[in-house]
């Protein structure tokens, strides 16, 4: 058994384009706040939490709604399409808004954009074990995150060369060539993949794996009490990475602007050798889960992240061994990412997928509604200087949590595969 490359690269359109928006999101809409609207650091917070608000109700909901859809183009494929245009449409009216200087039209624009956003980002993530089998699911989520990870460098590059210095620089640009390229990407995906008939496929190789215990019971009866401790010790250290992890990524284009006097989209440097630093582990990291485990492999990221945040505490002006941190802090995303994802999904059923990748972004969105406002109202009253000693303490619970998780891990892949499955190459 192997995993079929080639399918999971186009699966990873959909996570391709969802991360293109958020990156334009998360370094963008703070600084239309901040230098359009004045909004302080603490009111800003709040804004930043509005889609995490929204993607508590609605992730867990359309990721159960899209368990039980079926339609001619598949289960997840119709959120996928209709969120997608929905985003790409409403999105225009955020650059109009900030040279309005219209608080409301900003709101309105913003609210719809969230909204279309929320009601596929469950099904799109779903695609992926929905046509994976279960013990290749962390090489199929390293490739879905690298995907992720190049939409993302795809538009802080985008962000550097269309955001010029000044406090209200034009944002139509930008903003369009994101709607462009997320058409771009769902467009190819709907034509290449046929998610019926690549579901049945999945089902074909899953088939001949043998039988095994299952950590999940049946859908609509409980999890066994030890499997269940296991699901909420790893959704609370789900919920701690990203209290520590989008702290920074939401705020890093205030902090490196008020603390390291960068300007315009020089940030983006940053933050784009990190996800560089991700982009090149991704694929080692799927691998080395099949080898170590996933949990091994996610507690040796959680300590680097806490490791790299740590020691930025001490950078008081900005230096080249800034990169050297960021690396690091991307290297251990990969680490995190690439298989926690799957270690929630692993206790799940096949037509349960949607509804355990909601539980998954419930805890996550609900980590990114807590921490913008929080860290936001730390810097504001007590200084900038706050921000990575919090995140480094956020992380570093989610390390003690990790510890205590005894299911989820991958299962062993039967021994006349095991080398084959090691070959993600068609």
């Amino acid at each position: 058994m192997k995993l079929d490359t080639k399918r999971t690269l186009l699966v990873g359109l959909a996570f391709f384009s969802i991360c293109a928006f958020w990156q334009v999101y998360d370094g963008i809409i703070p600084l239309i706040l901040k230098n359009t609207f004045h909004v302080g650091d603490a009111l800003s917070g709040v804004v930043m939490a509005l889609d995490n608000v929204l993607a508590l109700f609605m992730l867990p909901l359309f990721g159960a709604l899209s368990d039980r859809t079926h339609t001619r183009i598949g289960r997840r494929m119709p959120y996928i399409l209709g969120g997608t245009a929905g985003a790409c449409v409403c999105m225009v009216l955020i650059p109009l808004a900030d040279r309005m200087a219209s608080l409301p039209l900003f709101l309105v624009g913003l609210g719809l954009v969230l909204v279309s956003m929320a009601t596929y980002r469950s099904p799109a993530v779903a695609l992926m074990p929905d046509v994976t089998p279960k013990p290749l699911r962390s090489k199929g989520n390293a490739i879905i995150n690298l995907m992720g990870a190049v939409g993302g460098i795809v538009m802080l590059i985008a962000i550097k060369l269309l955001v010029p210095k000044g406090d209200r620089p034009n944002y139509f640009p930008l903003f369009l060539l994101t709607a462009a390229v997320m058409a771009v990407c769902v467009l190819v995906l709907r034509w290449k993949i046929d998610e019926p008939a690549c579901v049945k496929k999945m089902q074909a190789e899953s088939a001949g794996l043998p039988e095994e215990k299952e950590e999940a019971s049946a859908p609509g009866q409980k999890l066994e009490r030890p499997v269940f401790i296991s699901l909420c010790l790893i959704l609370a250290s789900v919920f701690f990475w990203f209290m520590g992890y989008n702290a920074v990524t939401t705020a890093f284009s205030k902090y490196a602007n008020a603390t390291w006097g960068m300007e315009g989209g020089d940030y983006a440097m940053v933050l784009m050798v990190a996800q560089a630093a991700a982009i090149l582990t991704y694929i080692p990291v799927g691998a080395i889960a099949s080898r170590i485990g996933r949990k091994r492999t996610i507690l040796a990221g959680v300590a680097m992240l806490a490791v790299a945040f740590g020691a930025a505490i001490f950078v008081r002006t900005f230096s080249g061994i800034v990169f050297f941190f960021f690396v690091l802090a991307g290297v251990a995303w990969a680490f995190i990412n690439v298989n926690s994802y799957p270690m929630v999904v692993e206790l799940s059923r096949g037509a349960d997928v949607g509804k355990y990748t909601g539980y998954y972004y419930t805890f996550s969105m609900t980590a990114q509604i807590i921490t913008p406002i929080f860290s936001g109202a730390l810097m504001q009253f007590f200084g900038y200087h706050t921000l990575f000693p919090y995140a480094t303490v956020c992380v570093a619970i989610s390390f003690v949590t990790m510890l205590l998780v005894r299911h989820g891990d991958s299962r062993p892949i039967p021994a006349k595969s095991r080398l084959e499955a090691f070959d993600v190459d068609d």
